[in-house]
């Protein structure tokens, strides 16, 4: 067993808040950062890592003096989190973020499309483009494969 980085008990500790509360939690950020001993940017990285609408949460801030991050717990209909990937994807699209919202999408996509719409974006399949373009038409792919299974 590998032991737990900083992010991942950050992670643990938020979720645990979240566990004992009514499905949504208020903290500081420079609070966290102190607990843990470590700088804003790194309770930022978790929370936009893995307190995402794709893993069902939405994140509220406030910042400045007073401020606060409110996240909470919702359950997405799988139309609404595909949706909502397709409207986060934009015009371009690496290769490692395309695998990443695919698996976020495992839970509500029927096997084997998580595979095989990776496998049209991948960059064995798109390798005769250049990388620009690759991109480019790996975003219109992964929304076109979205749009037409919602």
């Amino acid at each position: 067993m590998s032991p737990m980085g900083l992010s991942d008990i950050i992670a643990q500790f938020i979720l645990s808040g979240l566990e004992n509360s009514d499905g949504a939690l208020e903290l500081s950020r420079g609070t966290l950062a102190e607990r843990f001993g470590c700088v804003p940017s790194q309770i930022n990285y978790v929370l936009t890592t893995r307190f995402t609408p794709e893993h069902g949460y939405i994140i509220e801030t406030k910042r400045g003096g007073g401020g606060y991050i409110r996240i909470t717990r919702v359950r997405l209909s799988p139309q609404t989190l595909i949706m909502h990937t397709v409207n986060t994807v934009g015009e371009s699209l690496d290769a490692a973020t395309a695998a990443a919202l695919l698996e976020n999408l495992r839970e509500v996509l029927e096997e084997p499309l998580p595979a095989v719409i990776g496998a049209a974006c991948s960059d064995r399949s798109l390798r005769s483009l250049e990388q620009p373009l690759r991109d480019q038409i790996r975003a219109s792919v992964l929304k076109q494969c979205l749009l037409h299974i919602s």
